[in-house]
């Protein structure tokens, strides 16, 4: 990470526009040290392929948006809940000259569409559909639109998401068509190791399987599974 006067700070290759008045405390030192999604950054760098088609879901401040869209005849739809960090993530992807991503203010669920509260934190992180997460500043409600549907329509074949605990409802209840691979950061201190067993088994139910080479910790790829060995490789 550096930081010049004339530019603003670079993360993980990527020119971030921004001001320590424009997020939290906590998260501006994260993006000072360098250590802001840095192993989300690693992983999401290494997932997509040339022609990929992408859902991102949270994608914060789209830095991890910015760096999956470097990938060459990469598309790329993103949403977040929370209307500050789409704001912001816009300001990142104009400043890299990023033309294939588009950003968009929603909520994606899988099943009924419903009016959910969305819970908004200083630390734009920690916002989350959740209440007893923590303190909140504002709740804003959301009409949730339907995964399945926009996967189907925009013909999306990877999903990416961060959701703060949202992924174990979304993905028990959606069906996936048309997805080949799911990267997700997991998060145990909302749902505990039952909320993993949950979700591990309705990937396994999809047909997706665990994938130990693109994964690291809480940072998850789930593959389509085909059956095929894999060529031995040392990671």
């Amino acid at each position: 990470m550096n930081i010049s006067e004339n530019t603003g700070m670079t993360i993980h290759g990527i020119r971030l526009p921004i001001t320590a008045e424009d997020v939290s405390p906590i998260i501006w030192q994260a993006l000072q040290s360098g250590n802001y999604e840095a192993k989300e950054a690693f992983q999401a760098a290494r997932l997509l392929r040339p022609g990929d088609r992408v859902l991102e879901l949270g994608s914060g401040i789209g830095v991890i948006t910015a760096v999956m869209a470097r990938t060459p005849d990469v598309r790329i739809w993103a949403h977040d809940a929370n209307p500050c960090t789409v704001a912001l993530a816009r300001r990142v992807a104009e400043a890299n000259g990023i033309v294939n991503v588009t950003f968009s203010h929603g909520l994606l669920t899988g099943g009924t569409l419903e009016t959910h509260s969305f819970y908004m934190r200083r630390d734009f992180w920690m916002s989350s559909m959740i209440e007893s997460q923590g303190p909140y500043e504002e709740v804003i409600s959301i009409v949730s639109q339907n995964v399945d549907a926009f996967i189907s329509e925009h013909d999306v074949n990877v999903l990416v998401m961060d959701i703060e605990g949202a992924e174990r409802d979304l993905l028990g209840s959606a069906a996936l068509t048309g997805i080949d691979r799911v990267f997700l950061e997991l998060h145990d201190h909302l749902y505990g190791l039952a909320g993993i067993r949950d979700i591990f088994a309705a990937m396994n139910a999809r047909g997706f399987a665990y994938d130990p080479r693109n994964s690291s910790g809480p940072c998850v790829l789930f593959t389509r599974d085909d059956g095929a060995p894999r060529s031995y490789c040392e990671m």
